[in-house]
């Protein structure tokens, strides 16, 4: 499953003609949209109504970024969860970090955490997909990504697959030997971030990658289209 990450309804429909078979947000992408930094920054009665355009706008399913879902404790995650399904989203990232530090909860906190977010969509009857995200690599330099720091990840993948997670997002790993190995020992379906100098997307297929996210990746390329036409549009009228 790859998924071009999109931030509004347009991109939405854009990324639907483009053979999309599913759209997801990400949430630099959509706070940057609206004038925010990324971190939960952006209210999330605005990302819910942002949602609701995409989902009118597409005929197929929609996963929002939900971050951290808006607060630490679980009663707050499975609100924020709740809010998100009865919104149009058939799924939703949940991060293990705490948004404005470098740290992450700690596995028994995020899988608690994790549960919540289950039960809240199985009081809806909705078969949400969960995508648990570690921040690990992301928070390690590359350099240090080795077979320690995956064992940590699989500690996590394996906790949080127990507390009703559906997929196992490892963000910012892109050593193609650690890939294979995460794949083969996970219990949960992996997801990985394209980002520079990470393997093809038709290499992560091969390494049993299931579902291939671009990010912000998108936004930046979109908006470095629009800052170079407008400059030539402006410089068209210069001398």
């Amino acid at each position: 499953m790859v998924l071009y990450n999109i931030w509004d309804a347009g991109t939405a429909q854009a990324a639907a003609r483009g053979g999309a078979r599913a759209i997801a947000t990400g949430s630099w992408s959509v706070a940057a949209a609206h004038g925010f930094t990324d971190g939960e920054r952006m209210p999330l009665e605005l990302a819910l109504a942002n949602l609701r355009e995409i989902v009118a706008a597409v005929e197929l399913p929609v996963t929002i970024d939900l971050e951290a879902g808006y607060g630490g404790a679980p009663d707050v995650v499975a609100e924020s969860v709740r809010k998100a399904l009865q919104a149009g989203a058939i799924g939703f990232n949940l991060e293990d970090q705490i948004i404005g530090t470098d740290t992450l909860y700690s596995v028994a906190d995020q899988s608690t955490r994790l549960r919540a977010a289950r039960v809240a969509a199985d009081r809806l009857g909705l078969p949400a997909y969960i995508n648990a995200r570690t921040d690990l690599f992301l928070k390690a330099n590359p350099a240090r990504h080795d077979r320690v720091l995956l064992d940590a990840a699989l500690e996590r993948a394996n906790a949080y697959s127990a507390a009703g997670a559906s997929g196992f997002f490892a963000a910012g790993l892109i050593d193609e030997a650690l890939i294979e190995i995460l794949c083969a020992l996970c219990p949960l379906p992996i997801n990985i971030l394209m980002r520079p100098h990470a393997p093809s997307a038709k290499r992560l297929a091969a390494l049993g990658v299931a579902r291939i996210s671009y990010g912000p990746g998108p936004y930046r390329v979109a908006m470095q289209l629009m800052e170079d036409a407008a400059r030539t549009a402006h410089a068209s009228v210069q001398g």
